[in-house]
């Protein structure tokens, strides 16, 4: 079947329903849901019983750097700084000096096991060096994995910021494939410009995505999201267009923005958690699309072995040399490298060679393809296991959410005050977003005259109100004391 106008709607809507379906029933299988997805997509392609004819590499790129953008955004925006900030090197050491070390390694492995030239052979081991941020982040959170001591955050944190050096890796080495006549020398310039520029441009776009949000006057609340998506594209663009990486640059200005106080915040944050979802089924669908079986096949055996590399060796010798200067317990080192799940990240970036028209362009996609199809069957249903049985999971009596997250989940609090506003208080006429409440609490209700008015970051507050007041804990009414300077 050729896609066509008249059809593309009706034929996508039923893959799509067909994938949701699916995925609510996988995990009682244990077969995660993007592999799921991946398989409906193969079955609905040219090879399987959909007949469907897609071979658009060009489209599928698109696809994917659109789909990528709503993935690392969205997990930006669920990053807690305040968890992050304890790991925060060592996340940054493994999205960096991890995703090298995995590349050179499996590179020369792959240089000595094929006929390979070095430099298509570190051309593979940069697509597929960074670990899946759709993979990680919708396992780890579909299976609700608690984990101990700051884990969950470093497994999160690396995903969501290690995409960025693996594109900057395969653009140098397949900028040294097609041109034979530069060296290694030649890309290092572009290394750095990509992440400086990338890193500068996340955090000014950040405080420039805040001050819009917060500023502007939008007459409906379901626009704001809207706004929050041009502001995303034209931070990727605008990086993209100076040099910059735009893949970190979205991810910083979402992480930016996550843990700022924004107009219609939860809004936001509900509507970006359903975008990614989507994303994530469009994005899968279309790269099992683009697989033709059939040519996996031949490759499946040298796949399999470098797939097993990649498992059991390029990634624990990566997070263990980058972990050294760190203390952390060796079940933790373990751990940490069994998550080292690949997804639709490395197949997008093995569009990129098929759109150069390198010789062996087909055979990188298909064996990274079938990388990514192990990696996640082989790691992505044994997360929970593992976890177990290297004793970094929660037991079952600790995994009670926290009072943070019964609050953002708009569950009932601890701790409740009512405040009132005297006509002399210094958040009379003050909109609440300017306040800069303490994100462990939040005004619920606001008494007014004779009646109740439903509060959003937009609302001013009027002397005489009373403030109904949810917390976590009793000491934090200091803090919102402070924000509202009363003593």
């Amino acid at each position: 079947m050729h896609l066509t106008i008249e059809n593309i709607l009706l034929v996508g809507s039923i893959l799509l329903l067909i994938s949701v379906v699916a995925g609510k029933t996988s995990y009682k299988f244990g077969v995660p849901t993007l592999l799921l997805f991946l398989g409906i997509g193969m079955l609905a392609g040219s090879d399987g019983i959909g007949g469907i004819h897609f071979d658009d590499p060009q489209i599928a790129q698109f696809i994917g750097i659109v789909s990528l953008n709503f993935i690392l955004f969205s997990g930006g925006l669920d990053t807690n700084w305040t968890a992050v900030k304890p790991i925060l090197w060592e996340g940054i050491t493994l999205s960096t000096l991890g995703v090298l070390l995995t590349a050179v390694s499996l590179g020369a492995f792959v240089w000595l096991v094929t006929d390979f030239t070095i430099y298509e052979s570190m051309l593979l081991g940069s697509i597929v060096s960074s670990t899946d941020a759709a993979a990680v982040f919708s396992i780890l959170r579909s299976k609700s994995l608690a984990l101990r001591t700051n884990l969950r955050p470093t497994l999160e944190l690396e995903s969501g910021s290690n995409d960025p050096m693996a594109y900057v890796l395969t653009l140098a080495c397949l900028s040294l494939v097609v041109n034979q006549d530069q060296n290694l020398l030649s890309v290092i310039p572009l290394f750095f410009q990509q992440m400086i520029l990338g890193g500068i441009a996340g955090f000014l776009f950040g405080r420039l995505s805040k001050f819009i949000i917060n500023s502007i006057q939008l007459d409906f609340e379901g626009l704001y999201p809207v706004l929050v998506i041009a502001l995303m594209f034209i931070t990727f663009s605008a990086t993209d267009s100076v040099g910059g990486n735009g893949f970190l640059a979205i991810y910083i200005c979402a992480v930016y923005l996550g843990n700022q106080v924004l107009i219609h915040k939860k809004t936001i944050l509900k509507f970006y958690d359903g975008l990614a979802w989507l994303m994530e089924i469009v994005l899968f669908l279309t790269l099992g699309l683009l697989v033709f079986p059939k040519q996996i096949i031949p490759i499946a055996g040298i796949g399999l072995i470098i797939a097993i590399f990649q498992i059991m060796v390029a990634r624990p010798l990566s997070v263990f040399l980058s972990l050294l200067p760190f203390k952390m317990k060796m079940r933790r080192r373990f751990y940490i490298s069994w998550v080292g799940l690949r997804g639709a990240v490395p197949i997008v970036f093995a569009t990129y060679p098929l759109l150069a028209g390198m010789d062996k362009a087909n055979m990188i996609f298909n064996i990274v393809f079938f990388i990514s199809v192990v990696s996640v069957l082989i790691q992505g249903t044994t997360l929970s296991i593992m976890a177990k049985w290297l004793n970094v999971a929660l037991p079952e009596e600790a995994k009670k959410p926290s009072a943070t997250d019964l609050l953002l989940a708009e569950n009932p609090k601890a701790e409740l005050k009512e405040i009132v506003i005297t006509p002399g208080c210094y958040a009379v006429n003050k909109k609440i977003v300017e306040l800069k409440f303490p994100q462990n609490a939040i005004i619920a209700m606001i008494k007014r005259a004779d009646g109740y008015v439903t509060p959003n970051g937009s609302t001013k507050i009027e002397a005489h109100d009373t403030l109904i007041v949810l917390a976590d804990r009793p000491d934090i009414f200091q803090e919102v004391y402070q924000s509202l300077r009363i003593s």
